[in-house]
């Protein structure tokens, strides 16, 4: 019973860690600090291309960013702006 409380303590500070790290993806810039853009290629999906425009600005110190382009035929290539 010990071991059970110690663990999903341990899983509810590793979950809180995460979400102090996430990256937002917004759908306007009013009222944020642009700062940048980065772009991602070779993805087969949309998903798969937001995730990593996503990786990319959250690599790049953004804490938002938005989708501003996306397109391509049998690979899909983007571009988002980053956000403070």
């Amino acid at each position: 019973m010990q071991s059970i409380k110690l663990l999903l303590a341990a899983m509810l500070v590793f979950t809180s860690i995460g979400h102090a790290f996430a990256i937002e993806e917004v759908q306007s810039c009013e009222g944020r600090v642009a700062m940048g853009s980065v772009s991602a290629s070779g993805e087969l999906t949309l998903d798969d291309l937001t995730a990593a425009l996503s990786h990319k600005a959250q690599a790049a110190g953004a804490s938002s960013f938005r989708v501003v382009s996306a397109g391509g035929r049998n690979t899909l290539n983007g571009v988002a702006e980053l956000y403070q």
